[in-house]
């Protein structure tokens, strides 16, 4: 019961990843953040393996699964710090996000809750020709809050899928240490079959043997046949005896 609901858990945490997580991979895509679609597919896909491994009884992936969110929570701790503009790091810059492709920020830049966009004309000399040049007012919520509200809710629902990560690993190896899938039994209550040896005699085959070492004569046909098989010299005097009398 334990078994079933940890993993039952640790299912509808992966389950809730994948959706955050595809949500907040749409609009990296329209803000061309190419930093953060890379990592985010990399993260689906470990989500995905942690799934199967949680609903196959596997482990190894399982395990693989906790490893990347320790690395997951470490990403999305340097997002904020880079939002939040945490030391040197700077929310304008373009090498981190955007490897230095484009000028794109945050998609929640132009498209925030009460965000009113506003080009300007003429643009200044310094901006490039094919960007425009816009001032962005009366946002209720800045879009480096959002990228923060999106990084804390991953942070959390990366804590608690961790620890429910080893919670199912635990189980998982415990039952396979009681139980024997190969072979279906108890590990420790099952026994292999025994080599017999095809050399053991009954003792109901003694008598038929000692009889059949003897060369004497028996009334018994079966007995007779035995003897004709064993002794040539007995059955080659039984037969001349016989066709003599036939005779």
């Amino acid at each position: 019961m334990g078994c079933c609901s940890g993993r039952c858990t640790l299912a509808f945490i992966c389950g809730m990843q994948l959706i955050s997580i595809l949500e907040r991979q749409i609009f990296d895509f329209l803000g061309y953040q190419w930093a953060p679609i890379l990592t985010n597919f990399v993260h689906i896909i470990t989500v995905i393996l942690g799934l199967f491994g949680t609903v196959q009884f596997r482990p190894r992936y399982v395990t693989g699964y906790a490893v990347w969110l320790v690395l997951w929570v470490t990403w999305n701790i340097f997002i904020i710090c880079f939002y939040l503009e945490v030391g040197d790091l700077s929310k304008d810059s373009d090498l981190i996000m955007t490897f230095n492709m484009s000028m794109h920020r945050s998609w929640w830049m132009e498209n925030g809750p009460g965000c009113r966009v506003t080009p300007v004309t003429p643009p200044p000399s310094w901006a490039p020709e094919d960007h425009r040049y816009i001032s962005i007012a009366g946002c209720l919520l800045e879009y480096q809050y959002v990228e923060v509200a999106h990084s804390s809710l991953q942070i959390l629902l990366a804590l608690v899928g961790f620890i429910y990560a080893c919670y199912v690993v635990k189980l998982i190896s415990e039952e396979e240490d009681s139980f024997d899938f190969i072979g279906g039994f108890d590990s420790y209550g099952y026994q292999g079959p025994q080599k017999t040896s095809h050399l053991q005699l009954q003792p109901m085959y003694m008598s038929g043997w000692a009889e059949r070492t003897s060369c004497a004569p028996s009334r018994s046909a079966v007995v007779t046949w035995r003897r004709a098989w064993w002794c040539p010299t007995w059955a080659a005097r039984k037969w001349l005896n016989t066709s003599t009398s036939w005779s």
